[in-house]
């Protein structure tokens, strides 16, 4: 029997799991029948920094979603930019020396992945990174700089699509260095489908309803869903007021709309002298943040969407969701309708969304799946890692 590898994997926020859950299955697909094979096993450790940590990320959503509990937990928790990168370093050191793996891998573009690489690399440890080659092209956004310090680093550069190569063949990255795996987070949206849309919306409404109203009747027509999150969308009475205005006075006039309630934008909405508006608002349905499942649910229910998050953009195009992502750039440009996607670069001006909205609604679902997202990138992942370490070994 051959020598086994270890692999480090590092999550640093509640999506990463999403992320990473793929590939421990890959990893437990693969550990067993390598005996047969005559191949390597893989001795994999699950690191968790606690950057974000969530009250809501219980037992429950572990299991739903069938992720691992963490091998180990820096409790790093919250703090600036600076101040979460600077202790998950520390830490992360310290996981290093003691356990020695031949390869980190990282996922995504949050503090723990630029943080977690950077410390390998002084530690001369192989960086692997899931998700490598996305850009928007906005330095001020701090997950832009997560990714191009990462990748400047990785080793192994995992990406989603043929643009994202391009990026990487623009910024001199060897091209032996770069594998297109396809979409890890389509993995577990394949994974969880059956088992999402065995929801009901009844049950949904009913589990996460708002300020106690009696969870409305859905006839069979679409609902509108929406998220909405980002700092550039929420934190200004000028941008917030209007888009509250147009989904209030126009979308909700058309039909109901599901907004799942950031917590953020739940504060500010209160400070800014809006929340009555959105909750006097009889066609408007405010939940709680829900799990994944349920937005899954949702999503795949949805006659549009309006959202301000990557991950939702990726899966309207799976689904055939038409979407209006409510931001200026995004680091996700397969999902676009010029590349094929479904989905809409409208910014925040409430004018322009507006514009937006009534070009894009009665427009049926259309699935777009890009190559090699099928559900397979994390076997494909698990495959190129034996691959590259069984060259240097």
């Amino acid at each position: 029997m051959k020598e086994s590898i270890r692999i480090m994997s590092v999550v640093g926020a509640r999506p990463n799991f999403m992320k990473i859950a793929p590939f421990t299955r890959a990893i437990a697909e693969h550990n067993a029948t390598a005996e047969e094979r005559q191949v390597p096993t893989i001795d994999h450790l699950l690191v968790h920094t606690g950057q974000h940590y969530d009250e809501r990320m219980s037992a429950s959503f572990f299991d739903a979603l069938s992720i691992p509990r963490p091998d180990i937990d820096l409790e790093v928790g919250s703090g600036s930019h600076a101040e979460q990168v600077g202790h998950t370093m520390i830490a992360f050191e310290n996981a290093l020396r003691e356990h020695r793996p031949d390869w980190v891998v990282v996922v995504g573009d949050v503090n723990a992945t630029c943080a977690c690489s950077i410390t390998a690399k002084k530690e001369h440890i192989k960086v692997a990174h899931i998700e490598a080659g996305l850009r928007s092209g906005d330095r001020e956004m701090p997950e832009e700089i997560n990714r191009i310090v990462t990748d400047s680093l990785s080793d192994l550069l995992f990406t989603t699509d043929a643009l994202a190569d391009e990026n990487l063949t623009k910024e001199g990255v060897p091209t032996d260095r770069v594998h297109c795996v396809g979409n890890i987070m389509i993995d577990t949206l394949e994974y969880c489908r059956e088992q999402a849309l065995s929801r009901s919306m009844e049950h949904i409404l009913k589990e996460n309803m708002l300020e106690g109203r009696t969870p409305p009747t859905l006839s069979s027509e679409p609902h509108g869903l929406m998220t909405l999150h980002r700092p550039s969308n929420v934190d200004q009475p000028a941008v917030l007021g209007p888009i509250v205005h147009f989904i209030c006075n126009e979308w909700a006039s058309d039909m109901p709309v599901i907004w799942p309630v950031h917590p953020r934008t739940r504060k500010n909405l209160q400070t800014f002298g809006l929340w009555n508006q959105v909750v006097d608002c009889e066609s408007l349905i405010l939940l709680e943040p829900v799990g994944y499942l349920e937005m899954l649910f949702l999503n795949a229910h949805a006659g549009i969407m309006l959202t301000d998050s990557g991950g939702l953009q990726e899966e309207c195009c799976v689904l055939g969701t038409p979407c209006l992502t409510l931001r200026w750039n995004t680091e996700r440009p397969m999902t676009l309708k010029e590349h094929g996607g479904v989905s809409m670069l409208v910014g925040n001006d409430a004018s322009k969304i507006e514009q937006a909205y009534r070009e894009t609604k009665g427009q049926s679902r259309r699935s777009f799946r890009p190559p090699l997202w099928d559900g397979s990138a994390a076997c494909r992942i698990v495959e190129v890692l034996i691959a590259a370490t069984e060259c240097t070994k």
